[in-house]
């Protein structure tokens, strides 16, 4: 099982959890008795508190949840969390939204901090590469919804917090696994682990390649992993990790209504005046690195010490239509956080305070694209990014079960660009310097739980987003020094707990969200994205999940057929059963989003539906397993129309899609073996999964692949 179980109580396809679980050794053969589940605990702020005692909107993911998918895509799994999407344009090109519109996200991830095994994974820019993951090698996530100012810093969409697998048993183990489908998907994947009670070492590598369903739409992509972790001592851990990526992948570009009614498939075709994306053959191609390291140090059972250390680099060219960019990037920084527990009038106190600060330099050359060469130089940049932040927080056990929690942060950002070259209008270059004045964010929360089966909970909380690198700065060279910061205003009431003899859990969360400096974006005729701010948006909406067990045989009732090969449950020296049944999950998330006072250009668009943000998103699917080891798992994904631009004269239809995964897992003598097919997108639904907002002559489509297929087989031993 995964080191660190799954929130239930938010969520959602969780398989896994009741596999996992122990039981009793005598249990009737028949049983319908709900397995008893471990306590869940969520790490996001700090304090490892138990989910019901955490005052705050919480997605959680495990291993299991992501192998419910197909592994070749992050979309599918992320997308059953209510009020987070995470949108595809071309392969592999991820943005991710958490309560809010993409509108300020047309590639890449902003106003949403993301961590890797602890580290920044978030650049120093203010940008969140996603597509140097490989779906394999995570072993969970959680998502804090909306403002996390009082751990995290500045942002106005929340946190991310991703984790790698860990070993799920002591000894030496070695897994391999190969999956092919539809339109040239391969995938290979391969790891080594080893782990003792002190400690545990894991290597790993994923290789995807990909034709496309798309023309200029083929993947490449190479990731290897190597994470470790010991105790020197009882009172000390140590870990280390490390990440590589080589991954090259081609970009399509947008169609119009009329392209994409016509031929989905095809790439952005060139007109009289500019060529298409095929004959400029414009595409990705990066090679980045990943170094950090963790220490912790537990003075006393009351005081300790966590600090972390980080290196990152990367180098990548971008041929777009018009332009070819080639961008050297080096980063490091480190976070230090130092927690108190205490008793103030008899009542428990922690305490926690610390710091993170960041520093990035990018040697960014922009040459004009002569069908994917670099031609003459356009313009040469150095841009030098420094951040960082302080925080503190405080968690206060009150009477009649009441926990109060008060944090804050103070946030810095400074932006160096040093042209020195202007080929067209100025080579002797120029300097410019921009510093965000420094903001403070506050979060209160208060919660109050009415024993096991419902706990409830309210919270303040504001947060504020500077421009990232690429938005001062867009790919057509010019500097944007009018962009200001967007700032945020948080309220929030949820409920959570379960019902049905504690078989069901759930998850309400309503909220209203105010932002300031509302950033937006534009497409010229060129392809080049453009970015302004647009007055004030109020984002309200609600958020529900429920999953749970509608039927289940005791775990103990039968002997396990299969070892782990993801983090479920092992025969191998765990002594855990496998339950077996039906589960189920249901997860809606309503937006009712507005542009508050927004004109732009002389056209008034106060009041519109915020671009790119569908009113009403679903995910709903069923996880069945059987006593022999075969299991099956249909999903369902619904998304409402949506608004296409600011003035919402264009939508893109509402849609409804249907997969699923099913196998079988077994023993084969040693060998753990995984035996799966499935496919996506069943029903051959014609949609986007993530549209170009506001683009130049209608081109707002990016489609989404066709009915797809895939089979594979993973075997441990």
């Amino acid at each position: 099982m995964p080191y660190r179980l799954p929130a239930t109580l938010l969520l959602l396809p969780l398989p896994a959890l009741a596999q996992t679980a122990p039981t009793p050794a005598a249990a009737p053969p028949d049983s319908a008795r709900t397995v008893a589940l471990p306590e869940a605990t969520v790490a996001g702020y700090g304090q490892q508190l138990p989910l019901r005692r955490t005052a705050a909107a919480v997605g959680v993911l495990s291993r299991a949840d992501f192998e419910r998918f197909p592994d070749n895509a992050l979309t599918q799994a992320v997308n059953t969390l209510p009020g987070v999407r995470l949108e595809e344009r071309a392969t592999a090109s991820y943005r991710l939204s958490v309560r809010g519109s993409t509108l300020r996200s047309p590639f890449g991830v902003r106003n949403t901090k993301v961590y890797y095994q602890g580290l920044p994974f978030t650049e120093a820019s203010g940008s969140t590469p996603l597509n140097l993951l490989d779906p394999s090698l995570l072993g969970g996530l959680e998502v804090l919804k909306g403002p996390a100012a009082s751990v995290y810093g500045a942002g106005t969409g929340g946190a991310v917090l991703l984790s790698g697998r860990r070993p799920t048993a002591p000894g030496a183990h070695v897994s391999a696994g190969f999956t092919a489908g539809s339109y040239g998907l391969r995938r290979t994947t391969a790891a080594f682990e080893t782990a003792s009670t002190t400690g545990y070492l894991r290597a790993a590598y994923a290789r995807q390649t990909l034709d496309g369903y798309r023309q200029q739409s083929a993947l490449r992509r190479d990731v290897f992993t190597l994470d470790g972790e010991w105790q020197p001592t009882g009172r000390q851990t140590v870990s280390m990790h490390a990440l590589y990526t080589d991954i090259d992948y081609q970009l399509p570009g947008g169609l119009t209504r009329a392209q994409f009614e016509a031929d989905p498939r095809q790439a952005r075709p060139g007109t009289a005046t500019a060529p298409g994306t095929v004959a400029q053959r414009t595409y990705y191609a990066a090679r980045a690195a990943l170094l950090g390291a963790t220490h912790e140090a537990r003075f006393a059972e009351r005081l300790s010490l966590r600090s972390t250390l980080y290196l990152s680099g990367s180098r990548i060219n971008t041929p777009y239509l018009i332009d070819f960019e080639r961008n050297t990037l080096l980063g490091g920084g480190g976070r230090t956080v130092l927690s108190y527990r205490t008793a103030l009038a008899g009542r428990t106190l922690r305490v926690q305070a610390g710091a993170e600060g960041q520093t990035g330099f990018k040697s960014a050359r922009s040459y004009q694209n002569r069908a994917g060469q670099p031609g003459p130089l356009r313009y040469d940049d150095e841009i030098r990014t420094l951040t960082g932040f302080a925080f503190a927080q405080a968690d206060y056990e009150l009477p009649a079960e009441l926990l109060l929690t008060v944090g804050a942060s103070y946030n810095r950002l400074r932006y160096r660009i040093s042209r020195l070259s202007d080929a067209a209008t100025n080579p002797d270059g120029y300097e410019l310097s921009r510093d965000f004045r420094p903001q403070v964010s506050p979060r209160v929360a208060l919660l109050r739980e009415f024993g096991p089966g419902l706990a409830v909970y309210g919270s303040v909380s504001t947060g504020f987003s500077p421009p990232t690198e690429e938005e001062i700065r867009p790919s057509d060279g010019s500097i944007n020094q009018a962009l200001q910061a967007e700032r945020a205003t948080s309220f929030e009431l949820g409920a959570r707990g379960k019902f049905w003899q504690q078989r069901l859990s759930y998850d309400v969360a309503l909220y209203d969200q105010r932002l300031r400096q509302t950033i937006t974006t534009r497409t010229t005729d060129l392809g080049t994205q453009l970015f302004l701010n647009a007055g004030t948006t109020r984002q309200r909406g609600a958020e529900v999940a429920v999953s749970g067990w509608l039927w289940q045989l005791g775990a103990a009732s039968y002997k396990p057929q299969a070892a782990s090969l993801g983090g479920r449950a092992s025969g191998s020296g765990t002594g855990a059963g496998l339950s077996v049944g039906l589960r189920a999950f249901v997860s809606y998330a309503y937006n009712h989003y507005r542009f508050g006072s927004y004109e732009t250009g002389g056209k008034d668009y106060s009041g519109n539906r915020l671009t790119g943000t569908a009113p009403h998103t679903l995910t709903a699917g069923l996880d069945f397993s059987e006593r022999h080891g075969f299991y099956l798992s249909p999903t369902v994904n619904h998304q409402a129309r949506l608004p296409l631009n600011d003035a919402n004269t264009a939508y893109a239809a509402g849609y409804w899609t249907f997969g699923s995964r099913g196998g079988w897992r077994g023993q084969l003598g040693p060998l753990a073996l995984d035996v799966f097919g499935g496919g996506e997108n069943l029903g051959n639904r014609r949609y986007a999964l993530g549209n170009d907002l506001n683009a130049f002559g209608g081109r707002y489509f990016q489609p989404a692949t066709a009915r797809n297929w895939y089979a594979g087989l993973a075997v441990k031993w």
